[in-house]
């Protein structure tokens, strides 16, 4: 055995546990340090900058290079400028900071290094998967029928349920098994019904299955930006009227920018009643099934024919961790293939279970892990008001924004995001409102001292906070909304001497020009 290479791999050798204690070690302080000193959720570097920094440690030479001097490098150069998203002012996406037993789930499933498709891959860790899945069918209310399967997140899980729901059609329909003959002409008929306010994974989804985005019928929404049920009948209504094939409805269960949460138990009424596929995009809003004050708005979970869960969201997992669930498990047999190499027909005959069968993916990772070691150590007790806490911490904030007349609030927040914007009162000028958002989000930014999202509803900007931490205070955020008050004061009345400037120079100008 080469000595120089024992170093770099796991080996029970006094090289490689060195080496391995000194790299986990020096990993370690870095973010313990980093975490210690972070006052702000980002530095606040120029994307130029940020890109020279990130050049100059990317010179890869044929010899080893020092320990120290690599984590210096990786320490100056990348972590020094990578957004905290665990500082409780980092409030733009749907971007959870991770709970501590996820990264020392991280560590674990790292080294292990498990690979998920087959039994003799990942002898313990397939059971662990299957057993967690078995504790979310029967936590959304699934019977014994219920399965699923851990994703890469929620495009995947949509992605999945959109396939299952396509090829059922089809066989339904046009009596053409699409895993063995492909998609038949008469699928371009098929349509897809969700609310405007659903995620854009619907329509990438219905490209990539051949259906074509067109196939996506977009449904109104009303004033709390949940899907309308009269709206959805009059839809079905047309296509049918029009020879085509509605087949499916994706509800959402926490929209990305409101957080809204479509009528899921009158869906569901109207799907048994039109014969569609429920699918139910619950990528945020999964986690309510461990709410103790808002676990109801989730309880028509359980009629949906696919569920879609993301963990690295308000499950506060590190990324990756998603999960995607269907109410009958036979469904999986349309997406079922068998290699004698991985998971031979005879493994089913003796029991052994290979989870490639309930998946798009070949190698996955043990992403169980976390969920795992998450519940156990924290308890879902614990984490039902963690949830909770920062849903109240929505609604108070909203509250608060809504009792200063420089704001609009847009949202009761159902879950935990506010849209809001900086209203001009100064000058009265709301034709610049958009830009003076927009602005205010990049001024803030830059700064580095809160990262929040911009978006737009009915063409103006508005500003939004993503609430998810847990440590975030009502204090924090009254004084992050003073700071956005004064910002955009200083922003309108700047735009207001540009205005004025130019108003003397026109009228100047014209003064000159009629003499």
């Amino acid at each position: 055995m080469r000595q120089d290479f024992v170093k770099w791999f796991l080996h029970p050798g006094d090289v490689s546990q060195t080496t391995y204690r000194a790299l986990m070690e020096k990993a370690m302080v870095l973010v313990s340090d980093k975490s210690k000193k972070m006052v702000q959720p980002f530095s606040g570097t120029s994307r130029e900058k940020i890109h020279s920094n990130v050049k100059e440690i990317l010179s890869i030479s044929e010899g080893a290079q020092d320990i120290d001097k690599v984590m210096d490098e990786i320490h100056k150069g990348i972590v020094n400028d990578s957004l905290w998203i665990s500082h409780p002012s980092s409030m733009a996406h749907l971007h959870c900071p991770p709970l501590l037993p996820s990264l020392a789930a991280e560590v674990l499933l790292n080294a292990l290094n498990q690979s998920m498709d087959s039994w003799d891959q990942s002898p313990a860790a397939t059971y662990v998967e299957a057993e967690l899945i078995k504790f979310f069918t029967k936590k959304i209310g699934y019977t014994s029928d219920g399965d699923g399967t851990f994703t890469a997140g929620g495009t995947q899980s949509n992605y999945m349920g959109m396939l299952l729901a396509r090829n059922k059609a089809c066989n339904t329909y046009f009596s053409v098994c699409v895993q063995k003959e492909g998609l038949p002409a008469e699928a371009r008929k098929l349509r897809i019904l969700c609310s405007e306010h659903a995620h854009f994974t619907v329509q990438k989804s219905a490209s990539q299955l051949g259906l074509g985005s067109d196939a996506v019928v977009k449904v109104e929404t009303n004033h709390k930006r949940q899907l309308c049920i009269e709206n959805a009948k009059k839809k079905i209504r047309q296509l049918r009227e029009q020879g085509l094939i509605p087949f499916m409805v994706v509800a959402t269960a926490g929209t990305t920018d409101f957080g809204s949460i479509d009528p899921l138990k009158e869906l569901a009424k109207l799907s048994n009643e039109e014969q569609l596929w429920l699918h139910v995009d619950a990528a945020y809003g999964g986690a309510l099934l461990f709410s103790h004050q808002y676990s109801h708005l989730v309880s028509g979970l359980c009629l949906a024919d696919s569920i879609t869960i993301d963990f690295h969201k308000l499950y506060y997992q590190t990324i990756s961790c998603g999960a995607f669930f269907v109410k009958n498990k036979a469904d999986f047999l349309q997406i079922a293939f068998h290699a004698d190499y991985l998971n031979p027909e005879q493994d089913q005959e003796k029991g052994i279970i290979n989870l490639v069968e309930k998946s798009v993916q070949t190698t996955k990772r043990f992403d169980a892990l976390k969920l795992l070691m998450t519940f156990k150590l924290v308890g879902t007790e614990l984490f039902g008001e963690m949830v909770d806490y920062t849903i109240d911490l929505a609604k108070k904030t909203a509250d608060m924004l809504k009792e200063d007349p420089f704001f609009e609030v847009l949202n009761d927040p159902e879950l935990n995001a506010v849209i809001f914007r900086y209203r001009p009162l100064i000058c009265r000028n709301q034709n610049n409102a958009d830009e003076i958002n927009q602005e205010i989000q990049r001024y803030f930014y830059q700064s580095g001292e809160l990262i929040m999202a911009k978006t737009k509803e009915n063409g103006k900007v508005f500003l939004k906070f993503t609430m998810l931490n847990p440590l975030n205070t009502i204090e924090n955020t009254r004084m992050h909304i003073e700071r956005i008050r004064q910002a955009g004061e200083k922003f309108e009345k700047s735009q207001g001497e540009i205005q004025n400037e130019c108003s003397v120079y026109n009228e100047s100008s014209y003064c000159t020009e009629s003499n």
